[in-house]
């Protein structure tokens, strides 16, 4: 959640940087109106406690004076009466007001370039060149059907659309790639957890996706449990409500999980294939910081997943997102954008966040610095989605019979 009190004291400068996420004027007027409102209820509240508190004290000196305590008392009730319906409205406000903040998506950090959408975000620089065919490559659905690796029929016979069944060297790759990631994650410092693929709503209102993206998740029915989007949510959470001492930070880490969501928003786009399914599988990493060590630790995340498509020998490119196109949370992110030569175009695969203290403040995550406490930074990102490695590998390692190379750095675990 953002700092409300940031937010109070400087009303102008925090609306600009969340117009430029796309916050319009109405939330950003029934904000400032429940601000009001706290303000009003809290100073009457403080206006008449000091004057009960005044009263009060006036006991003593009508006993000595010899004084009727009569309708000094009936003043003192009248207004401890008042006091507490004041004292009510203003929680019922600041509750209101928090409400409508966990809608609120987190400011853009300044350095991020401004714009609208995806269309303005920035390119920062490109690895490995693409590969030259001497062939018209063909894209992954014609590859998975030729090569038998990933069956789309019969996963939409299982579930629905956008499920796929992977069988055979399909199925075999894609534990290779999992298996791959969480090995060259564990060596760069990060740890491996094994997370609940279930969580509940406290949980996801933690990083974010509670209550404005609800509609983007599958719920268990009569539970409070949800399907994960991400390794992010049960990896952030760890820490939920607790205090870590600092020398324990920074605390990295790596899970391995399926990822489930319904992708409401994108209705019509990439209806073939394996770019945009309602489930897949993702290696994420996840790291708690100390605020002065954010920065670092994310160049280091987004190194890392680079690496890895270096390693696997797929060419990419390097995004940084423009304020427009920004996740909810994030205060900066860049995109690893992977080469895919079927579709002629540069496709993401990595996500790699900043929320800054947004995350930290929503899921109370904190550490201990000698005496105070103090909100930590939280970081996520994919290294690396595993489907649409998968679709790379068969895209840039296609023959020109259809056949599909490994990569030398697979064949180790297949």
């Amino acid at each position: 959640m953002i700092d409300l009190k940031y937010l109070q004291n400087n009303f102008e400068e925090a609306s600009a940087l969340l117009r430029k996420k796309g916050v319009g004027e109405e939330a950003l007027n029934r904000l400032k109106e429940r601000f009001e409102k706290l303000k009003e209820f809290q100073r009457a509240f403080e206006e008449s406690k000091a004057e009960q508190n005044r009263l009060s004290r006036l006991f003593g000196q009508y006993k000595r004076e010899g004084k009727d305590v009569g309708e000094l008392q009936e003043r003192v009730a009248s207004l401890k009466s008042q006091v507490n319906e004041l004292q009510e409205q203003a929680r019922e406000a600041e509750k209101a007001l928090v409400a409508l903040a966990m809608g609120i998506p987190n400011f853009p950090d300044e350095s991020v370039p401004e714009g609208l959408d995806e269309e303005d975000n920035v390119e920062i620089k490109r690895v490995l060149e693409p590969r030259a065919f001497d062939f018209q490559p063909k894209e992954h659905w014609e590859l998975a059907e030729q090569n038998g690796w990933i069956d789309f029929e019969r996963g939409v016979k299982l579930a629905k659309s956008r499920f796929a069944l992977l069988r055979g060297q399909g199925a075999r790759l894609q534990t290779a790639l999992i298996n791959f990631f969480l090995d060259r994650n564990i060596a760069a410092g990060f740890e491996e957890y094994a997370v609940p693929f279930m969580v509940n709503s406290e949980m996801l209102r933690g990083t974010g996706q509670l209550p404005k993206f609800e509609e983007d998740l599958f719920k268990v029915c009569d539970e409070d449990l949800y399907l994960i989007p991400t390794a992010e949510v049960p990896l952030t959470n760890i820490y939920h409500d607790e205090i870590l001492p600092a020398e324990e930070l920074p605390v990295l880490m790596t899970a391995y999980s399926p990822c489930f969501r319904k992708e409401a928003g994108s209705a019509g786009r990439d209806t073939r294939g394996m770019i945009r399914q309602h489930q897949f599988a993702k290696v994420e990493m996840v790291a708690i910081t100390r605020p002065e060590e954010s920065d670092e630790i994310f160049q280091k995340m987004v190194q890392q997943a680079s690496d890895l498509l270096t390693e696997l020998g797929l060419p990419h490119r390097w995004v940084e997102l423009c304020t427009g196109d920004l996740g909810f949370s994030a205060a900066r992110t860049v995109d690893l954008e992977v080469w895919l030569p079927g579709q002629g175009k540069y496709r993401e695969i990595s996500s790699i966040s900043n929320t800054r203290d947004f995350q930290a403040r929503r899921a109370k995550i904190r550490f201990k610095d000698g005496k105070k406490n103090w909100l930590v930074h939280t970081l996520n990102g994919s290294a690396l989605a595993v489907g649409r490695t998968l679709v790379a590998i068969m895209e840039n390692y296609q023959q020109a019979d259809g056949s599909i190379e490994i990569p030398e750095a697979l064949k180790p675990y297949l």
